[in-house]
């Protein structure tokens, strides 16, 4: 292989319009170079104070995360012909066709008077003349980050057909300190980096974190008292336990989709198996029985099969088996070695690390072996953790120690699926091991 809770109030949303446009704005997200569509996003409108500063940052959040998926290119707001007030009655469409622009999206933010806020958008087709889309939410004022990452979830949704992945968190191994002696920490955040928090104090050494289904749980390996063990992480709560009471080494967990259960490998020294813990009644399953190194383990997202990597042919590379164990089948066939496979949640492909010739590669695969793609490359990338529409994928990279005169430096990319708009998402620590959380509810 090579704190406090965070759970914000629920959002009340209601449906103001959606009316399908004449030419509607769409693009398809499958191809491998899309020309970015242009979308004007305006600050919303606010009556003074700290209405407008709201309407300022939520615009800017919403921009921010549809440029970064390179599907959208934000049109210059200081190029903006029409002003707010006559916006807020009805776009101007020729006004906004000059700019060359595709999607126009109007907002307006409103004090309630029990505190809360009224966050409403609409999205309009600016070469169709028709609206798209139009939503309004209620939500306390401190949660106006998240509503930013819904309504670019409904943007993204409603031009690419595809759900959006923006109101989702990472869980991710922060690192400090020298190669040698590096000191490793629980983080999480928002998806653009965000709302950043560590939830260990670094007194253990943490890797491989993962979401449970629910958001609501994270499974780990840790070392403490220089013993390694897999444990489990209630983020609402603090509150840690030990995945059992194994003897010997535990690693790799990761959660079934349904969340009921925990798949591991456990090793005697000599060789690894994969075994199964139902959280419900903490039994535990043993699936592969082998003399060789089963580990890496990763769900279907139908429960029915799991992914893993093996090195029982003679070198690393990536199996299937039922979820019973049964039926296991190797997958991988190209040179070089493969690791760390996981599952897509749309269930059509798998990602992996792959080393050949002393680079490491971020790739996919379909469930049968066949597809092979290899979407970037470095000395060393490896962890490739799904978005949760199975369309982005992030990964850790870095360099070797010594590099640019640093001891190591490890940070997180995303990339998309079809190989392109590979960029850096900023952490305040260097950063390894990513898991992406699902939508959030």
């Amino acid at each position: 292989m090579f704190l406090r809770s965070f759970r914000l109030p629920l959002l009340l949303a209601l449906i103001v319009a959606a009316f399908p446009a004449r030419a509607e704005v769409k693009v398809d997200i499958t191809r491998g170079v899309v020309e970015p569509i242009p979308i004007a996003i305006p600050a919303f409108h606010g009556n003074g104070g700290n209405e407008a500063q709201f309407g300022r940052d939520i615009a800017q959040v919403i921009t921010r995360d549809l440029v970064r998926s390179g599907l959208f290119s934000a049109v210059d707001p200081h190029s903006f012909i029409q002003d707010m007030d006559s916006l807020l009655v009805a776009p101007r469409f020729p006004d906004w066709r000059v700019l060359n622009t595709q999607g126009l999206v109007v907002g307006r933010i409103e004090a309630q008077p029990d505190g809360r806020l009224k966050v409403e958008f609409r999205l309009w087709d600016v070469f169709g003349e028709q609206q798209m889309a139009g939503l309004a939410y209620f939500t306390v004022p401190n949660n106006w980050r998240r509503v930013a990452h819904i309504i670019a979830d409904a943007i993204y949704k409603r031009i690419t057909g595809e759900d959006g992945y923006f109101d989702t968190r990472i869980v991710y191994v922060a690192e400090s300190g020298p190669a040698t002696a590096r000191v490793k920490r629980l983080a999480i955040m928002d998806q653009d980096g965000e709302n950043h928090r560590l939830l260990s104090d670094g007194r253990a050494l943490v890797l491989t974190p993962r979401f449970s289904p629910t958001l609501q749980e994270i499974t780990y390996m840790a070392y403490y008292n220089n013993k390694p063990r897999v444990y489990l992480f209630n983020i609402d709560t603090g509150r840690q336990e030990a995945l059992g009471d194994f003897p010997r080494m535990t690693f790799a967990p990761r959660f079934s989709p349904d969340g009921n259960k925990v798949i591991f490998s456990l090793s005697d020294g000599n060789n690894a198996n994969i075994h199964m813990m139902d959280l419900r009644t903490r039994r535990t399953t043993q699936l592969t029985n082998h003399p060789s190194i089963n580990t890496g383990p990763s769900y279907a997202p139908d429960n029915q099969r799991i992914v893993f990597e093996s090195d029982r042919g003679g070198s690393q590379q990536i199996y299937t088996m039922s979820a019973n164990g049964s039926g296991v089948q190797r997958i991988s066939f190209g040179e070089g070695r493969y690791a760390t496979p996981v599952w897509s949640p749309r269930g059509d492909l798998i990602a992996f690390t792959k080393q050949h010739q002393g680079r490491f590669y971020i790739g996919v695969m379909r469930p049968d072996g066949t597809g092979e793609r290899l979407l970037t490359e470095a000395f060393h990338v490896e962890g490739p953790t799904w978005a949760p529409n199975g369309r982005v994928l992030m990964y850790f990279k870095d360099l070797p120690a010594g590099a640019g005169g640093k001891q190591r430096s490890a940070h997180l990319y995303s990339i998309d699926l079809t190989g392109f708009n590979e960029r850096e998402i900023q952490t305040p620590m260097d950063a390894s091991d990513p898991a992406w959380s699902p939508l959030i509810p």
